[in-house]
């Protein structure tokens, strides 16, 4: 007989996970105290980085049926959710979302939520880079600078490429204007691209 277990996830300390519990236990899935895991931690992280969710992922078993309230419980990032899905799918483990009427996402109906879901997140990254690009060209094109601020003067990096041609260290010049190497070494890097 299956075994059911469900995951159940809060992402700061004084959120609690007994709402998802109860839900699961209202659509009828019967699951015992010791295989419910709850765990507090950032939707960010990876379903498979997690403590909690790694250990349960180890006691799951072919035929098992692991239950979540919604998908974001396995993690906000639709490709790490379809991952996530998909290894344990290949482990004979079904996943079933209440959010999505209870569907098996490891089933045909499933699969197919899943591959709309994972269509309209790539969707929406291709938008935002979209974006992104057409106003960094906008502003490029409207003569702002982009990027980060330089940490030193054009009269220091004036100094910075003298010294520099007299030998002087990059330790030595990042010791002078309190920055690190790497902004010494960008300084060279823009002078020697802006010659080119």
């Amino acid at each position: 007989m299956a075994r059911a277990f469900s995951y159940c996830r809060v992402s700061t300390a004084d959120q609690t996970t007994d709402n998802q519990v109860r839900e699961i236990e209202a659509a009828g899935f019967a699951v015992d105290a010791k295989r419910i895991v709850t765990e507090t931690v950032s939707g960010s992280t990876p379903a498979m980085e997690r403590k909690g969710f790694a250990k349960l992922v180890d006691r799951l078993e072919a035929g098992d049926v692991l239950v979540v309230t919604k998908l974001d419980r396995l993690g906000r990032n639709a490709m790490d959710v379809r991952a996530t899905v998909d290894t344990l799918a290949a482990g004979g483990v079904r996943v079933h979302c209440l959010a999505l009427g209870g569907v098996d996402l490891t089933s045909a109906a499933g699969k197919m939520t899943m591959a709309v879901i994972s269509a309209v997140a790539e969707f929406e990254r291709d938008l935002l880079i979209e974006r992104t690009q057409s106003g960094l060209s906008r502003a490029k094109a409207e003569g702002k600078t982009l990027g980060r601020p330089s940490a030193l003067t054009a009269a220091q990096q004036q100094d910075v490429l003298r010294s520099r041609s007299q030998g002087v260290s990059l330790g030595a010049l990042a010791k002078r204007y309190g920055v690190a190497r790497s902004s010494i070494q960008r300084v060279e890097q823009r002078h020697s691209s802006a010659d080119k």
